[in-house]
């Protein structure tokens, strides 16, 4: 028995979902970017993309994974709001999944890409396309709620939070992940470059990303470093020492470098980040009031420039 069947849910299609325009845009994005499977799925990027998945969720302790899910004869419905590819969740849980029900749902196309790479993984999953605020599953039916880099996606991240709350079993487990507010010039720059792309078709969009692209790689190929004397209040930028890669990267623009990512890999990233007409970003203060709102109590948050991570419980 999987998970659609635990849920009571005997129709795998959508079903009647309405969309705002952003949201329509939104699923046509992530349909694109999840079908370019060679710009996420070599080893470098996988690689990377789980130690940062660990650091943030697991303070680097896979013993924790064990602590939530074990391999005891409860199997647990997993529900992963936005699941994209399965991309994240495959990362994090691995065999885990084999001792549960997993439950991916997303806006997009991209289901169908994360259905083949289960398969292709052996692992078990039911998938839904569908919208994550009028989900077909009943409310306190699900153990676990993973969405990872989603709900700043949606029309109102509150609502999102608060929502999906509501399909959590009493002390069930939230784990999300959203964008953080950024300093003034590098807030200012990404809204100017997402309205510029808004436009665009995707490819037109995705094409549009090699240029900046290019640049954080030059930046980053320099392995320049410099120092800022004193605090720049105003613009949010600290003394220190500093590449100069990631000065551009965290207060003017976001152009991604990594020296082991090739120029593709770094343009889905990058399109990742821009192209979606919703992209909210929070502060902390924002996120735990959203918690608190939602009735979840927040076990453990990693606040970093990029990100804030939760995990937390309904109560």
């Amino acid at each position: 028995m999987g998970a659609l069947e635990r849920l009571g849910i005997t129709d795998n299609r959508m079903t009647g979902n309405e969309y705002s325009e952003n949201q329509k845009q939104t699923e046509k994005a992530f349909s694109f970017k999840w079908e370019k499977r060679e710009t996420y799925e070599s080893e470098a990027v996988r690689k990377n993309m789980k130690r940062w998945l660990f650091e943030r969720y697991c303070d680097n302790d896979p013993g924790k994974l064990d602590k939530w899910l074990g391999h005891g004869p409860d199997r647990k419905i997993i529900l992963d709001a936005g699941c994209g590819a399965g991309y994240s969740a495959l990362l994090l849980f691995g065999d885990y999944l084999k001792f549960h029900d997993y439950f991916g749902v997303d806006i997009s196309d991209a289901v169908y890409v994360a259905k083949k790479r289960f398969d292709e993984a052996g692992m078990p999953g039911d998938f839904l396309k569908e919208n994550l605020q009028q989900l077909s599953i009943p409310d306190a039916s699900v153990d676990m709620i993973f969405s990872e880099g989603v709900l700043h996606h949606t029309d109102n991240t509150a609502k999102s939070i608060k929502y999906l709350s509501g399909k959590l079993k009493k002390n069930g487990l939230f784990l999300f992940y959203v964008y953080r507010k950024k300093s003034v010039i590098r807030e200012f720059t990404d809204d100017c470059i997402r309205n510029a792309i808004s436009g665009m078709s995707d490819e037109d969009a995705w094409n549009a990303m090699y240029p900046l692209s290019k640049l954080g790689k030059t930046l980053g190929d320099l392995n320049l470093e410099i120092e800022i004397e004193d605090d720049i209040d105003f613009l949010g930028i600290p003394k220190g020492k500093i590449n100069i890669q990631r000065l551009f990267y965290w207060h003017i623009f976001k152009a991604y470098y990594r020296p082991d990512f090739n120029l593709d890999e770094m343009n889905h990233i990058n399109f990742d980040w821009y192209r979606p007409a919703n992209c909210h970003r929070h502060t902390d203060m924002e996120v735990r009031a959203f918690c608190e709102d939602a009735k979840l109590d927040i076990e453990h948050i990693n606040i970093q420039e990029a990100g804030i991570t939760v995990v937390a419980r309904k109560h």
